[in-house]
């Protein structure tokens, strides 16, 4: 085959359309989107071109093309398009197809990619990790709700000079507290969500580099690049950590708030979970932690950051649709779980000192499975978008003469 052939597939198109690429197909090629599109670079032809491989099928175009990946989906031209073809209805299916087609491994892409109908599996299996984990280590005992705290034994430094200790336990070291609530810990162990989140953030990281490969691989054949990968990636974070492009945006222009809590939300509830380690293992810090501690304090205002950003990601969602761009179970799925993450989590911190032990402990546990299946889904749902859109943006900047 010769690199310019063109192979066109009936079979994409197919699937284009069932995942609400289908309006592809109205476009003549008037270039209004072109024109509206802010994010488009001068002489550039995005997505106009992206439109016609679109219609034409160009499979392997469209999954190595980094257009569809610098499309922030501002739906400027869904507004603007005389047709009513929807281009960023569109590049959203193309990019939901090449999730899929990247992925590592296929199948768990294609699970994720189906979700409006395989969505049982993808939150049911996390939900049966958890209950067979407990089921063969510490068992399923609710507990009381306690003014007691632990000191875990492998601490190195004592921070804590008031603390009193009054016995030990297989966790560690008793000491009492100020504050009265359930302690999640005596349900399950610190050491053991290590040990699942550990093992499965390391999976997911092996997912991710295969495909984050296949697809620097792929980038690689629309022209030479030049420069440092990592020179050219700070700028680039800096770009994706204040959502400057998003700025651009006319007809969703509250997106970018949206995603803005969204990410440093979740940024944040990362951080405090490394912390949290810090204050286990190094300083000592008697768990849990009182809510005016740093830490607790940095938490919570990044669960206001995730409920705030995931409303107004709802709201936006739901609104105009012609602005807010088609919702496929694919986008519904990842937001649903998202909320289901955000909520439980919310609810299991107000239960450990106004609901009962057993429901409290029912809803941390579904947290811990929602929190899960985030994770196992990560390199195949909208979570992705983090990584691809990050390469294309890095190559945009490498690359000569530049593409759109």
């Amino acid at each position: 085959m010769g690199k310019n052939e063109l192979i066109p597939s009936k079979a994409f198109r197919e699937q284009l359309a069932k995942r609400g690429g289908g309006t592809a197909a109205r476009c003549f090629q008037c270039a209004t989107c072109s024109s509206v599109c802010d994010l488009t670079k001068n002489g550039s032809l995005f997505p106009r071109r992206q439109m016609l491989a679109s219609q034409w099928g160009l499979a392997d175009r469209l999954v190595s093309d980094p257009g569809v990946w610098l499309c922030h989906q501002c739906n400027d031209c869904n507004v603007k398009c005389p047709r009513d073809a929807k281009p960023g209805d569109v590049m959203q299916s193309v990019r939901a197809l090449a999730v899929e087609n990247l992925a590592a491994p296929r199948f768990v892409g294609k699970l994720v990619g189906n979700a409006g109908r395989t969505w049982p599996i993808l939150l049911g299996v996390p939900l049966l990790i958890w209950f067979a984990v407990l089921g063969l280590t510490v068992g399923f005992h609710v507990p009381e709700p306690t003014n007691d705290k632990i000191i875990h034994d492998h601490a190195v430094v004592s921070l804590v000079g008031e603390a009193q200790a009054s016995e030990g336990t297989a966790a560690g070291t008793i000491v009492k507290g100020g504050e009265t609530r359930l302690v999640y810990e005596e349900f399950v162990p610190h050491k053991l969500i290590y040990s699942v989140y550990f093992t499965t953030a390391g999976l997911v990281l092996l997912a991710i580099i295969i495909s984050g490969v296949r697809f620097w691989r792929l980038l690689g054949m629309h022209g030479p690049r030049s420069g440092s990968f990592l020179a050219n990636l700070m700028p680039v974070l800096g770009e994706i950590g204040t959502h400057k492009r998003f700025g651009n945006c006319t007809a969703t222009s509250t997106r970018r708030w949206a995603h803005f809590g969204l990410l440093w939300g979740f940024v944040g509830a990362a951080l405090t979970s490394a912390l949290l380690i810090v204050a286990m293992y190094i300083s000592k810090t008697p768990l849990p932690l009182e809510q005016v501690h740093p830490y607790k304090i940095l938490g919570n205002v990044s669960a206001v950051f995730l409920v705030v950003g995931v409303i107004w990601l709802v709201i936006n969602r739901f609104g105009d649709p012609v602005r807010a761009g088609i919702s496929r179970a694919f986008d519904l799925f990842f937001l649903s779980i998202v909320l289901l993450v955000v909520i439980t989590g919310v609810l299991a911190e107000i239960g450990a000192f106004a609901l009962t032990p057993a429901l409290a402990v029912g809803i941390y546990f579904i947290h811990l499975g929602a929190v899960l299946c985030l994770f196992l889904t990560f390199p195949y749902s909208k979570f992705a978008h983090m990584v691809y859109r990050t390469l294309a943006m890095v190559h945009e900047r490498m690359a000569e003469p530049r593409n759109a």
